[in-house]
């Protein structure tokens, strides 16, 4: 098992780009959900899918389980998905010793940018890039499983101040 341990943040404007290393587009969606839990099928670049199983109430700190899967699956899956299929591409960005995830997100969620950075424990202060806007880490709107399961793309993208 895994212990995911990240902050996320809203993104203030295209700086970060100079510093992307690499770039994937994921299709991701949840099979199944209940409070404290949830079932997510990825699809990334068209050519791999994983598998993850999240469990955790705390939005910084959740238990992770991630299994590949053949990515014929991982379409059929997408096909029985609950609410929206997210569309997003992630972009990784080095700095000060952290790899940071800028997520910018295609489909229902146009125009949204969010940044996640990974950290060892939930103590550990990350420098911030100068690109990096609010911190939404506590706030259940901007979880992935949030946004495919209640539709919040009008209260996300239409008033909220983010970059694409």
């Amino acid at each position: 098992m895994a212990k995911e341990i990240e902050r996320k943040f809203l993104v203030k404007d295209d700086a970060w780009r100079a510093e992307a290393v690499s770039a994937s587009t994921f299709i991701q969606a949840y099979v199944a959900t209940q409070e404290d839990r949830s079932l997510r099928v990825r699809l990334i670049n068209d050519k791999r899918a994983t598998l993850t199983i999240k469990i955790g109430r705390q939005l910084i700190s959740r238990d992770e389980f991630e299994y590949d899967i053949p990515v014929e699956d991982a379409r059929e899956l997408i096909g029985s998905a609950l609410g929206i299929v997210l569309e997003k591409t992630r972009y990784e960005v080095e700095h000060e010793g952290f790899t940071w995830e800028v997520d910018v997100y295609a489909g229902a969620y146009e125009g949204l940018v969010v940044a996640e950075v990974e950290m060892e424990h939930e103590d550990q202060q990350p420098p911030l890039p100068s690109w990096v806007g609010r911190e939404v880490t506590g706030d259940r709107r901007f979880s992935n499983l949030v946004m495919a399961t209640e539709d919040l793309s009008e209260e996300l993208c239409g008033g909220v101040s983010h970059s694409a």
